[in-house]
């Protein structure tokens, strides 16, 4: 496990003492889990941008190709 020394602003602070004191847990499992949950939060939104971007890299093809499916005679 790293140790590590962090400047928190007050009212952070202050907000994170109060609801790791209703939460009846300690400070560093509190500030552990809300930075697990932060990195999954980031993980997520970044997956996103990037399924966002290749959509967009995708998009015209998608349409021209089923633009020729549209134009295929199956004799139906």
């Amino acid at each position: 496990m790293h140790r590590t020394s962090l400047k928190i602003d007050e009212s952070i602070f202050v907000e994170t003492e109060k609801s790791r004191a209703e939460l009846n847990t300690s400070r560093n499992r509190y500030i552990n889990q809300a930075l697990e949950h932060y990195n999954k939060l980031k993980h997520k939104q970044i997956l996103a941008e990037k399924l966002k971007a290749e959509s967009e890299l995708v998009r015209d093809n998608s349409v021209s190709v089923l633009k020729e499916f549209e134009a295929i005679d199956y004799g139906d």
